[in-house]
């Protein structure tokens, strides 16, 4: 069996497939995971203040958590139907809208699906058929997740980042992406680095250049992927922030006072540098001379 779905001709197509299936998933969870989130953080603070609530605390974080109740229109309640949430076809075959009301539906939903898609075939392109890809799908849907609740909300939810700093420790014990020490060095040189300079900004500017979900995320690739890919990854998702930032401001026409979310940014070099970041490093080095 494992011969056969190893092959590239069926792995390749069944990879894309999956990553189409669990990026309309992943559509859900942008969409109720900040919703239910708002929604505990204040029966949590009426019950401080001693208003009468029906707050009970989720003890589970599965599937059911977020599965229910089922998908309905924003505008008109319409219960979508199965046919009707196929990835990017149902999209596609409705014009881009809502089955019963025709309010036109958001393109995050064919884009998440179709990067989720995409995305997917590179890890298992890169990793082949091996459990470093499993654990790299893993991450790259989570990391599509923050991003785009990111870019929404300028949030990054701990419930997402982390455990997924553990499971990066966990899997390096056996050293699948980098050994356990650099691993361990790389958890904490990420977090702590990020809080330096959100301090030193902060003394300097009066301003939080940052979040402290940035923190986190920078913590988390430390884990997976080791202190020796962080300098690539920060000064890779800085320049890129940098530019288009500016260009938001030159070419949209974007306030210099609206924070642009970071997130998004360290995800992309994050996960650039899960596929490439040795071969990035080696390649400056002989650049420079050094290697």
């Amino acid at each position: 069996m494992e011969e056969v779905f190893s092959q590239p001709i069926i792995f390749y197509p069944l990879t894309f497939l999956l990553g189409l299936t669990v990026g309309s998933f992943l559509n859900v969870i942008i969409y109720r995971l900040p919703k239910r989130m708002e929604g505990e953080l204040k029966e949590a603070c009426d019950a401080l203040a001693g208003i009468e609530t029906n707050y009970q605390p989720n003890k589970w974080f599965g599937l059911a958590y977020l599965m229910t109740p089922p998908s309905t229109c924003l505008s008109c309640g319409h219960r979508i139907k199965a046919w009707e949430n196929i990835p990017v076809i149902s999209w596609l075959l409705q014009k881009g809208k809502c089955a019963s009301c025709g309010v036109r539906l958001s393109i995050q939903y064919p884009a998440v699906e179709l990067l989720s898609a995409i995305l997917s075939v590179a890890v298992a392109w890169h990793f082949g058929f091996t459990w470093q890809t499993l654990a790299a799908l893993v991450l790259t849907w989570s990391l599509i997740t923050m991003s785009v609740i990111d870019i929404k909300l300028q949030l990054l939810p701990d419930v997402l980042i982390l455990p997924l700093i553990w499971l990066g420790l966990v899997l390096n014990l056996n050293g699948w992406f980098t050994d356990i020490e650099s691993a361990i060095y790389g958890a904490v040189a990420g977090y702590l680095s990020l809080w330096f300079l959100f301090h030193l900004f902060l003394l300097i500017t009066g301003k939080e250049g940052m979040g402290y979900g940035d923190f986190k995320l920078f913590a988390l690739f430390g884990a997976w992927l080791g202190w020796q890919l962080l300098p690539q990854i920060l000064l890779l998702s800085a320049a890129v922030g940098a530019i288009s930032g500016l260009g938001m401001i030159l070419f949209q026409g974007r306030d210099k006072a609206i924070p642009i979310p970071f997130g998004p940014y360290l995800a992309a070099a994050g996960w650039i540098a899960m596929l490439w970041g040795d071969e990035i490093n080696q390649s400056y080095l002989q650049f420079a001379g050094i290697g």
